[in-house]
């Protein structure tokens, strides 16, 4: 594209130099710039973009944008903007022709669920025949093609989401499921996704690193359903869907109305409890493997099996086919999909080797995930429940009490161990988490142990553990590595618990 063509989308930008440059593609990284590039200088957390504009030169940027007021002369053309973070997504959205008008858009937020939901959500739209992109914490999936996100981020940034649906609509996708985090929304990642259905799981206590204030926090949120657009879209086959602005909202969240009161088209309910919401679930089977229930919705029940276990997974899993429902599919369309879902990676997964006790692995890390997986296994352990968990370092730290005391509260024996130490002091971190399992009375060496290794702090908590004990390994699921002040440690708890369990004896045959 013709810089001038690309710019134009920017408000309060001035351009300095020749606008009929070509541009062959954009970077905010200077390291990814190849001869043609833009080059968009933003500022990052730890890193300002503008210290390497003179390396983006020299890999052959034909192009920089940058803050306004910055006293820049440049051997290529200049574009001064307000907010480069804002331009980049608008930079993104055109260079790659606005790909989200081509497709379905669904996405889904919440602070715990958001995963489990958006697979849920794919495998309801595949049952009704689209063909599916999803992006989120674990995978990324184009069509029949998934890989891992290795990125530790659950939004990318607006250029890598932009190329994600470009290259989904090229591939023959109809429909793509988002999994929108409150810093994508907030930090402006997410701008021309063109939503067409917002999904709230649940808002509770986490990123106040990030928003400051769990009020702040929900609005970030919210912010997904204030960018549904109403507007009918259409690709290359027609119109892709048949209504616009739906949200779909979990009325057993105390704050369901901020969202629903932002849904600007028509609105879906779904709920555990709650009686008022449109679809529910009812009868509902527990088991070790899954979980069953009949799902009501306004068209009438359908019987549901789920092949991951969890009485929270009932809860995604009525969100996502309140999607379906919401945009056609009928009830046994909705079941048959939430049927197909085989399950997330780190989600509630068994680790077995032959022992005499139960490991699980999953992904939970706030107060409240904890509780929810922690009052769910309770009932069905015989013996003694066994936590390994952390705390990310350089995050929420108000949640780290919150954590010990959740722990405390229903497991006999705690493992206090890392997560993600990043710059903070490890054993700090620790101890922290440790203050509030004291507060329930657990005492340091008797019924919790603070072991920062992660590897050691497994270990510890298999050779505590005996027949018909759940030992469950918490906080870091299905991410590839443990993030310390200058080096990132490659990680897979489920294969690290089989060597542990393997070095201990146990092999299953």
């Amino acid at each position: 594209m013709r810089l001038a063509e690309l710019t134009s989308t920017l408000s309060h930008a001035t351009l300095n130099g020749e606008v009929t440059a070509r541009i062959s593609g954009i970077a905010y990284d200077s390291r990814q710039v190849q001869p043609g590039y833009l080059f968009v200088a933003i500022r990052g957390a730890h890193v300002d973009g503008h210290d390497f504009i003179a390396a983006a030169l020299e890999r052959g940027a034909a192009g920089v944008v940058a803050e306004a007021g910055r006293p820049l002369r440049l051997p290529v053309p200049l574009v001064q903007v307000p907010d480069p973070h804002a331009a980049l997504a608008d930079l993104a959205a055109a260079f790659y022709a606005y790909p989200a008008r081509e497709l379905l858009v669904v996405g889904v937020t919440g602070t715990d669920g958001k995963t489990t939901t958006s697979f849920f959500t794919s495998s309801v739209l595949e049952a009704m025949g689209h063909t599916t992109a999803l992006f989120g914490t674990v995978d990324f999936k184009i069509g029949p093609r998934r890989w891992a996100n290795k990125s530790r981020q659950t939004t990318p940034e607006s250029l890598e989401v932009q190329a994600f649906l470009r290259e989904a609509v090229t591939a023959g996708c109809t429909a793509a499921v988002l999994e929108s985090s409150s810093h994508g929304l907030a930090l402006q990642r997410l701008e021309h996704c063109e939503y067409d259905v917002a999904v709230l799981t649940n808002v509770t206590h986490e990123h106040l690193e990030l928003h400051g204030t769990v009020e702040a926090y929900r609005l970030a949120k919210a912010r997904l359903f204030e960018m549904l657009g109403p507007a009918v879209k259409a690709g290359p086959g027609g119109a892709l869907a048949p209504g616009r602005g739906i949200g779909v909202v979990n009325l057993d969240d105390p704050h369901a109305s901020l969202y629903a009161e932002r849904t600007p088209g028509e609105l879906w309910t779904y709920a555990q409890r709650s009686p008022q919401a449109r679809v529910r679930a009812r009868d509902v089977v527990p088991g070790p493997a899954g979980t069953s229930f009949t799902m009501q919705t306004p068209a009438g029940a359908a019987p549901v099996t789920l092949r991951i276990p969890g009485l929270f997974n009932v809860a995604n899993a009525l969100a996502a086919a309140s999607v379906g429902l919401a945009l056609g599919a009928t009830p046994e369309q909705a079941a048959q999909g939430l049927a197909a879902m085989p399950g997330v990676t780190g989600r509630m997964q068994p680790v077995d080797q032959g022992q005499p006790f139960t490991v699980l692995v999953d992904y939970a890390h706030t107060p409240e995930a904890l509780e929810t997986v922690m009052r769910l296994l309770r009932p069905v352990v015989a013996g003694r429940m066994i936590a390994v968990f952390g705390s990310a370092g350089e995050r929420d730290r108000e949640k780290r009490p919150m954590q010990g005391e959740v722990a405390a509260r229903y497991c006999e024996l705690l493992v206090i161990t890392d997560e993600d130490p990043r710059r903070e002091d490890r054993e700090a971190i620790l101890d922290e988490i440790a203050a509030g399992a004291e507060r329930l009375g657990k005492v340091r060496g008797v019924d919790y142990f603070c072991i920062a290794d992660r590897r050691a702090a497994i270990r510890a908590a298999f050779e505590r553990a005996g027949p018909g004990d759940l030992v469950m390994l918490l906080g870091k699921g299905h991410e590839g590595c443990i993030f310390y002040a200058d080096y990132a440690l490659p990680w897979d708890e489920n294969a690290v618990a089989r060597e542990v369990l393997g070095e201990m004896g146990y092999r299953k045959e």
